[in-house]
């Protein structure tokens, strides 16, 4: 929540000592991660009933509810300006004329679950009612509404020692519990009172940061305060450095980076942006499953940064089935090599480790060492399983691209995206000399072209070095220092079937991130 409203402790810097509340948490909720929706990043106060509702279809028909992504949940000003003659809080009747009732069992009706926001002091963030003094009124309105998330926030309070905000937030608790409806528990106090150290007994999961904005230099600082908080992290308990701005105005190796480093720390998978426009960029970010699992991964453990210099970090995450997900993290404004290695992942001697790559889909094989060219502001991510093999040299499988989730297709000779069919010209392979190959052609840049703007052709293996294609760690294709890119694919228009490709200047934009398909 973005805090216009002066917050009362928020001069307060000092560290307490630790006093448990009487009653700890176990309610058997948020055992991994939550993942969902929430209004505030791109609409603050501008919500209604229809917003909610089409985001809903559309998390359904985009496939993000079968992701995971489940919650569907309203921030502040969902409410009037006070309560009703009664004491309870009244849902806004112009935002929301059918009520929150109603909208709860339009939610549920499709699968999706109903998250609410409310404030821990006499007034939420934008000035409307506070639960401080409400609290069992207000849980029991929540939970006859059908509530299943409450997020909890922290303007307007009286706080100004730890012990107080324990206090404020297991008020909530207990009321919550009272209700006898299961209602996950986020606490929203922005960090202030080291809330990983205590926040367990109270709630599911905790803020621990300031409001988080969509630019690299805020994702950033970010990840950098909640990264080093890896013991905290367990099943039901989790560290929030806030919802995701992916597809909010980064870039497309920005958004990547950000969605696999809040993966990696095990982090709440909230989304941001207006779906309603999200580009298929965008939700190729949001549906990677292997990046999602590596969030859901049961084993609940939080990435442990091992390495850190220069503005290069490698985070580890042990995963419950023995496999570690090692992600390596570029800040600088420029591409970086970044090695490490099984052994330093804390992974068991092997003599062989298999790597997969998480959004190129590529498969390699090492002895032990992890090492990538990372792109500026970006990640690579692996899961690396010990004891095994695998190369995707020789397999042949689709290639989908990231802005047109379409495939590269061969069409007669030339080379262009069309729908993913797993039809005889898209089933390309990587050779062991280095060609791409599909129908018993070889891609080719046509006349041995290697300036920016060479169209790509499919024609016959004679061996030269204009059909020498590499799948890079980052997902892009090269040949001679270029990209394959689809032409025009930097705007929605040009990523229609028949769209041909060619070789351009490697920007690291989507239309020239490339990944591995299964047939």
């Amino acid at each position: 929540m973005r805090r216009s409203v002066a917050v009362a402790a928020a001069a307060v810097a000092l560290t307490f000592s630790v006093t448990n509340p009487a009653q700890a948490l176990e309610n058997g909720l948020a055992r991994t991660p939550p993942m969902g929706w929430n209004t505030w990043n791109t609409f603050e106060c501008n919500i209604n009933e229809t917003l909610v509702k089409q985001t809903t279809d559309l998390m359904v028909s985009s496939g993000m509810r079968d992701r995971g992504y489940t919650y569907v949940n309203l921030d502040d000003c969902w409410m009037t300006r006070s309560r009703d003659a009664g004491g309870n809080l009244v849902a806004d009747p112009a935002k929301f004329p059918g009520g929150l009732k109603a909208l709860g069992d339009y939610i549920h009706a499709r699968g999706m679950k109903f998250g609410i926001y409310e404030d821990s002091g006499t007034m939420t963030c934008q000035g409307f009612p506070g639960s401080y003094g409400h609290e069992q009124a207000d849980a029991n309105l929540f939970a006859s509404w059908g509530v299943d998330y409450l997020k909890y926030d922290n303007c307007h309070n009286d706080g100004t020692t730890q012990q107080d905000y324990i206090r404020r937030y297991s008020a909530m608790r207990d009321a919550l519990q009272a209700t006898k409806r299961p209602i996950t528990y986020s606490i929203c106090e922005w960090g202030y009172f080291d809330p990983a150290t205590w926040a367990a007994d109270v709630g599911n999961l905790w803020r621990t940061t300031g409001d988080i904005t969509n630019n690299w230099g805020s994702v950033d600082a970010i990840y950098r305060q909640n990264v080093g908080l890896a013991s905290a992290a367990k099943p039901g308990a989790w560290n929030d450095p806030d919802m995701l701005e992916v597809g909010n105005g980064m870039d497309f190796q920005e958004d990547r980076a950000h969605f696999t480093l809040w993966a990696a720390m095990a982090a709440p998978l909230i989304a941001g942006p207006d779906l309603r426009s999200a580009s298929v960029a965008t939700f190729s970010t949001y549906l990677n499953p292997d990046v999602i699992a590596v969030d859901q991964d049961p084993l609940g453990k939080q990435a442990r940064r091992i390495s850190s210099g220069d503005g290069l970090d490698v985070l580890a995450k042990p995963l419950q089935d023995g496999d570690a997900a090692i992600v390596l993290f570029n800040e600088n404004s420029t591409p970086k090599t970044i090695a490490t290695t099984a052994a330093a992942a804390g992974l068991p001697a092997s003599a062989s480790y298999r790597l997969t790559n998480l959004w190129s889909k590529e498969l390699t094989t090492s002895t032990g060492a992890i090492s990538a060219t990372v792109p500026s502001h970006s990640t690579v991510v692996f899961r690396v399983k010990p004891g095994a093999t695998g190369t995707s040299i020789g397999t042949t499988q689709p290639i989908q691209g990231a802005s047109s989730s379409r495939c590269i297709d061969v069409d007669g000779t030339r080379a262009d995206i069309r729908d993913c069919d797993g039809g005889a010209g898209q089933a390309w392979a990587f050779t062991s000399a280095g060609e791409l190959t599909a129908n018993g052609l070889c891609l080719d840049a046509e006349e041995s072209g290697t300036t920016a703007g060479t169209k790509l052709l499919a024609w016959t293996c004679h061996g030269g070095a204009n059909q020498k294609f590499r799948l890079e760690a980052d997902g892009s294709i090269t040949q001679a220092g270029l990209c394959v890119d689809v032409t025009g694919g930097d705007k929605p228009a040009g990523n229609v079937n028949g769209t041909p490709l060619e070789l351009w200047s490697c920007n690291d934009d989507a239309n020239q991130n490339w990944a591995l398909r299964s047939r």
